[in-house]
């Protein structure tokens, strides 16, 4: 059936959003400024800043929630389920978990490429998978322990296409590649965490997607917000790049905006592409389906590696593209994309495995829940 124009522009939205949020988050770590106290021309490097802001862009799904209730209101026939009333308190510990590995992930982007940041993500299938087994008494079927396993060996190949080539074109140090390719790969069992503490605690109690997104955006931002006074004062040098060296300077992060004003625009960038793109994800899930949803988040990786090459962030290499394919086999065994296909074969039989109902849990576990918090 062919997809009506509402839903291609959702899809497009989808596409261009989720590619510019992490572009834009990249484009702020290339920028050079002078900072305050007298400091010279140094790298924006502040990534717990820039979580907020994409905090803030969670933050914002709560008012389009609110904002699509009222005007739902005045129709004569009412479509928007606001869902059952629950206890905030619920979303705090995903909440956590979504700071912590946001923040984590912020900080490797300062260290890797955007390409490999992006690709390293397709991690959490296999975090997520484990945990879900190991917490949720979920039973993978034969073709989705096959994607993880064809997924870490991608993994694999991404990480040695860093290792060989090193980014150095993109202004860092081996270790730092590898350190920020690490730090990536633990950021996703986080995620992993989150995604099942949210099945498990939270939507059984039918909360709308936007509701969820924009709770957890707000416990994110005011937490972290106060979290930054702190982090001002807390000494570490060898690990941070701003000239007093503590965890967070963000009185340095506006001096430097206010020297490259160029500077607030990837930051805006980055709030108002999470929020369109958590919006065009739920939405594409909603009229669409679920499995859309992992393809065209497929494609915005193969989008974010082709910007990064034209605009030489960093340079061509033909690991990476192995890499990327080989986690695109297994993505698409782990989300059953290969099923339409094989159905056509005469000698498939089907694959033994969950029943309907277990079916439709992992597919909102995977995707169809919430829109991903990304960063």
């Amino acid at each position: 059936m062919a997809w009506t124009k509402y839903q291609l522009f959702l899809a497009g939205l989808m596409l261009t959003t989720g590619s510019i949020n992490t572009l834009s988050a990249k484009w702020a770590d290339t920028f050079s400024a002078p900072g305050c106290y007298g400091s010279p021309d140094h790298l924006f490097s502040h990534p717990f800043l820039q979580a907020v802001c994409m905090f803030l862009g969670e933050l914002s799904c709560l008012a389009v929630f609110y904002i699509l209730l009222c005007h739902d209101r005045h129709k004569p026939e009412p479509t928007v389920d606001p869902g059952q009333s629950f206890n905030p308190v619920l979303f705090l510990p995903p909440a956590l978990c979504d700071l912590i590995g946001t923040s984590i992930m912020y900080i490797a982007l300062n260290m890797t490429s955007a390409s490999s940041f992006q690709m390293l993500r397709g991690a959490v299938i296999i975090f997520t998978g484990l945990l879900s087994v190991a917490f949720l008494g979920r039973r993978l079927v034969p073709s989705q322990w096959i994607g993880i396993c064809i997924t870490i060996l991608g993994l694999m190949v991404v990480g040695l296409a860093d290792f060989v080539s090193g980014n150095r074109n993109d202004g860092h140090k081996l270790n730092d590649v590898i350190t920020g390719d690490l730090l990536i790969i633990i950021a996703q069992i986080i995620v992993a965490v989150q995604m099942v503490l949210e099945e498990k605690f939270v939507y059984k109690h039918n909360v709308h997607p936007l509701k969820a997104v924009g709770t957890e955006g707000f416990f994110g931002f005011v937490i972290l917000s106060i979290l930054l006074i702190p982090m001002f004062y807390i000494p570490m040098r060898g690990f941070a790049n701003n000239p007093r060296h503590v965890l967070e300077d963000v009185l340095d992060a506006f001096c430097q905006i206010g020297h490259m004003p160029l500077i607030i625009v990837a930051l805006l960038g980055n709030t108002v592409s999470i929020a369109f793109f958590n919006f065009a994800g739920i939405s594409v899930t909603k009229e669409i389906s679920a499995t859309t949803r992992m393809v065209l988040d497929s494609m915005r990786t193969l989008i974010i590696w082709v910007v990064s090459l034209a605009l030489g962030w960093e340079t061509f290499h033909g690991l990476q593209i192995l890499g990327f394919i080989i986690l695109l086999v297994g993505t698409a065994l782990y989300n059953g994309l290969h099923k339409p296909l094989m159905a056509k074969l005469p000698c498939y039989a089907g694959e033994p495995g969950p029943e309907a109902g277990d079916a439709v849990e992992r597919e909102r576990l995977l995707g169809g829940g919430r829109a991903e918090v990304e960063s």
